[in-house]
């Protein structure tokens, strides 16, 4: 019922509540010494609340805590992203001004440590970022923090980087088409975000496939190196998938996706809804025409045009003249006589795991043969949630697709666990924290456009203010506006400086565009300004597409001080117990517990009717014997009777007398004496291998002497043989696993056997030669 930002907004209240807070923070000041706020710069008002309140008595004088108390801040405002999450980096610098002034009062210390030295990016990259934000037109709200222009000193020092600008791709010239002529002939269009994504494909496959090398890491470039960075989800995002993939390049998915967008995702949810509704023309229609039946347009036009009633009643008619069509019923009959007895994801894993009319061998083959490997994703993404419906959920395939319509499900994947071989694309929110050898940032001429409809308080708007339309804003509005506008400027500039800064080794900037020019301020201008002035940067004139580009690099100075052995290079051999076949199970796969025989068991006394007072009479005696042998010999009969005369039993004072003495006779039977005497065990589980079967149980009755091993186990509410030769297989089998066990454990003794039936109760030893007949 509470989101994130509930918790956090009663977390504050609760820490300035009167009458409370000052016992919560009382409570709390005593347990906290030390404090620390991560990415600072994306902490929003209401966090601060509550770090301010949780720090209040840090710095109000000595004598407040036996040690001194410290709070430790880290963020950088120029990488403040966030604000959808009313991150602001002014609240940063307006805290860490109130934390100045707090302290100084307090006569304690404040150190603010500027950390300039970058660990991860090479000094081609670095020298590329100051020059990008030295100029006024990108350090608006990237360099104001401290009033001192950007500068970052490389810890790789020596290491050879390149940072690369492409020529942006434009619209080019294509076929002229008269307004009113027939669609008789194919006419060429153009695409530029079709084209740079091609563009950007053919690199990376160049890259890989000559092996060109990373200077500073001494191995060749591999998928895994390259990192592409967009703004928004957008078709370009598609189509660089696309163009990858056609590349035979792996790339690592899309880190976001709407699964109900996908189409691989879309034919399988419309098979489903046939299934449900089969006289649904249009989704039969949809299915027959998809990937897993794949008629063909002509084929569903014959079979569709001028029908008498439905699409499904039209389709079963055609079955006999057409293998293609009988192909498809019989497929979809197959499934309809299913979908009322599985859960959601076993249809779909059956769908796509069995042979279908548009492939031989399975579902998945067939989607994939049409839709290519893009589609694995939303394959695999379906069945995963199916699985997670399942969790909570009624099985129901009626519920599951309203479910995952309803709730638009969207797929997020942490793009730096796993895959390290495959390339990333991911948008610049995602990638914060990430980082690559490789970055190319493709999406750089496009600028934010869109305005908040409300103009929310800030500095000079107390209140917040709502105009309808932009012709009825008064002055008050207007600057509110512009205000607003000016922030959301000043952030997508940080978030050029966060993308600039995801490069390690190489960064590769390109962009595509439109009919109308690129906006003024975008970063391909600003990149191309910056580059363009710095000393010793080469100018690369590329046929294939409009315009020059630019290039400025570093060489490798120092040598080489690691190879990236895990991820470069052949891989390592496999040992040899790769391709051996997996060593046979033990049979049965799970262990055999002979006190839980999977045979038939005999006939047991029914506990109603005239045998209810005989089954009553085993289970008493059965607990007699589990808790007597525990007692001395002269406290054995006290409690015996004490047991019996319960009155829960119900047993007269003759079948109470009756009892006890043959009980006790059990007891002290001569052969049998040490087994219920000091020093025996009483329900002892055994657990061994005995010819290659697992085997546990539970024993009733152990002792274990220095010459021999004494076993029995109990019977309960079943009429008893009157010999060993009439003992069922089953309990014999399971007294020859027991003793089998235990030979095992004590080969040097003999081991004896005895059954006790509590219908009696009588006491039935068991001869060795017996059981030799029923060895496990």
């Amino acid at each position: 019922v509470l989101d994130y930002d509930d918790l956090i907004l009663r977390t504050a209240a609760l820490l300035k509540k009167p009458g409370i807070a000052p016992w919560v923070l009382f409570k709390l000041d005593g347990g906290i010494d030390h404090l620390l706020v991560d990415e600072a710069q994306d902490t929003n008002p209401e966090q601060w609340e509550v770090v301010r309140a949780l720090s209040e008595e840090f710095f109000a004088g000595s004598g407040t805590a036996d040690s001194p108390r410290t709070i430790f801040v880290v963020g950088d405002e120029k990488q403040s992203i966030f604000s959808f999450q009313r991150a602001d980096p002014a609240a940063f610098a307006a805290m860490r001004a109130d934390y100045d002034r707090r302290i100084a009062d307090a006569e304690q210390a404040l150190r603010q440590v500027d950390l300039s030295i970058s660990f991860r990016s090479t000094g081609a990259v670095l020298d590329m970022v100051d020059a990008v934000f030295a100029r006024a037109a990108a350090g608006d709200g990237v360099a104001e923090g401290t009033g001192a222009p950007i500068r970052h000193l490389p810890f790789r020092r020596g290491a050879g980087g390149v940072v690369e600008l492409w020529p942006p791709v434009g619209p080019q010239p294509v076929d002229a088409v008269e307004p009113w002529s027939p669609p008789i002939r194919q006419s060429s269009g153009d695409d530029p975000a079709a084209r740079l994504a091609a563009r950007i494909a053919e690199t990376v496959h160049g890259w890989i496939s000559r092996g060109e090398m990373l200077e500073d890491r001494g191995r060749p470039i591999h998928a895994g190196d390259i990192l592409v960075l967009v703004r928004t989800r957008n078709r370009f995002f598609v189509e660089l998938v696309r163009a990858l993939k056609a590349k035979g390049i792996e790339i690592a998915g899309v880190d976001r996706m709407v699964l109900t967008h996908q189409l691989a995702a879309m034919d399988l949810i419309a098979l489903a809804e046939f299934l449900l509704l089969p006289d649904d023309d249009l989704t039969l229609a949809t299915v027959l025409k998809g990937p897993l039946i794949g008629l063909s347009e002509e084929q569903l036009f014959d079979l569709a045009h001028g029908r008498p009633g439905r699409l499904w009643t039209a389709l079963r008619d055609a079955a006999g003249q057409d293998t293609d069509f009988r192909t498809a019923v019989e497929f979809l009959s197959g499934l309809l006589a299913e979908v009322d007895f599985l859960p959601p994801y076993e249809l779909f894993s059956r769908v796509l795991e069995r042979a279908c009319p548009a492939d031989p061998v399975s579902g998945r083959r067939a989607i994939l043969a049409r839709l290519g490997d893009e589609a694995v994703d939303p394959m695999d993404e379906l069945l995963a949630l199916a699985l997670t419906f399942e969790l909570g959920q009624p099985p129901s395939l009626q519920r599951f697709l309203h479910w995952i319509a309803a709730g638009e499900a969207e797929v997020k994947r942490e793009m730096e666990q796993g895959q390290p071989r495959r390339v990333r694309i991911m948008t610049v929110h995602g990638a914060k924290g990430l980082q690559a050898p490789i970055v190319i940032l493709p999406d750089t001429m496009s600028v934010p456009r869109k305005s908040s409809l409300i103009l929310w308080p800030d500095d000079d708007l107390p209140v917040p203010l709502w105009p309808p339309r932009r012709a009825l804003e008064d002055p008050q509005s207007r600057a509110a506006r512009l205000r607003a506008n000016r922030r959301r400027d000043q952030e997508y500039r940080r978030l050029l400086y966060v993308a600039l800064t995801r490069a390690e080794d190489r960064l590769y900037i390109c962009g595509h565009h439109g009919v109308q020019a690129p906006p003024q301020g975008c970063w391909y201008q600003l990149c191309q300004a910056a580059l363009a002035g710095l000393d010793g940067v080469e100018r690369l004139p590329e046929p294939d597409l409009d315009g020059e580009g630019l290039r400025y690099r570093i060489p490798q100075t120092r040598p080489i001080e690691f190879k990236d052995v895990e991820t470069g290079g052949p891989p390592p051999e496999l040992p040899d117990w790769v391709r051996e076949p997996a060593p046979h199970e033990p049979e049965p796969p799970r262990p055999l517990a002979p006190s839980r025989p999977a045979e038939a068991e005999p006939a047991v006394r029914s506990p109603f009717g005239e045998d209810g007072d005989r089954f009553r009479r085993g289970l008493i005696v059965h607990a007699l014997l589990q808790t007597l042998p525990d007692l001395e010999d002269g406290a054995r009969r006290p409690a015996a009777e004490r047991f019996l005369a319960r009155t829960s039993h119900g047993l007269s004072p003759e079948e109470q007398a009756e009892i006890a003495e043959e009980t006790l006779a059990v007891l002290q039977e001569p052969q049998f004496a040490a087994l219920f005497g000091p020093g025996s065990l009483a329900e002892v589980p055994v657990v061994g291998l005995v010819g290659g079967r697992p085997i546990s149980g539970q024993i009733d009755r152990l002792v274990v002497t220095e010459s021999a091993v004494l076993i029995v186990d109990y019977k309960s509410n079943r009429p008893p043989p009157q010999s060993a030769e009439s003992v069922p297989p089953i309990y014999l089998g399971q007294m020859a696993a027991y003793r089998a066990v235990l030979r095992e454990i004590y080969p040097d003794r003999p081991i004896s056997t005895a059954l006790l039936w509590t219908d009696g109760p009588r006491l039935m030893p068991l001869p060795d030669a017996l059981l030799d007949r029923w060895t496990p």
